[in-house]
């Protein structure tokens, strides 16, 4: 059973927390779970793809959306959201850090294009459970990978 850990933001005012919606890109390789991760554009540090909600989009298909723009996979949410992580997103003008809590939705991959929108912009790799926990930076999305089982909902907590 995955157990959300809790989510503060030290310092941050009412109304300073922004949400987005991620996802967990996965596949199964000869009985292995694979896990795709992505660097971020600027400080190029290994992610899952995500962004911000979509007008008159559900968060699955946000989460196909940015999934396709940032990884150029195709492929299908499997699951309610796994879980919520958070992170310190510098915004482009530098002079402003927005606390982000991220919504993280299950993504079975079927495909993966050679060119997406951000294909020059970002790398991609596939790497096993344990070397994506190693690899992302946020202590919750960490707990959610290692807790993450392919086709079983996670129970409320």
């Amino acid at each position: 059973m995955i157990k959300q850990l809790p989510i503060s933001f030290e310092g941050a005012r009412k109304g300073q927390v922004r949400s987005q919606f991620a996802a967990l890109c996965y596949r199964m390789r000869n009985g292995n779970l694979q896990i795709l991760l992505v660097t971020s554009r600027r400080s190029k540090r290994w992610i899952v793809p995500k962004g911000w909600p979509m007008h008159a989009k559900t968060p699955e298909a946000a989460v196909l959306q940015e999934a396709w723009e940032e990884a150029g996979v195709t492929g299908h949410v499997t699951g309610g959201c796994l879980g919520v992580y958070s992170y310190a997103k510098e915004m482009r003008d530098d002079s402003v850090t927005l606390p982000i809590i991220a919504l993280l939705y299950p993504v079975e991959v079927k495909a993966r294009a050679k060119s997406f929108p951000e294909a020059g912009q970002r790398r991609c790799k596939w790497v096993s459970r344990r070397k994506a926990i190693k690899l992302v930076k946020e202590p919750e999305l960490r707990r959610i990978i290692r807790d993450f089982q392919p086709g079983i909902q996670p129970a409320s907590a």
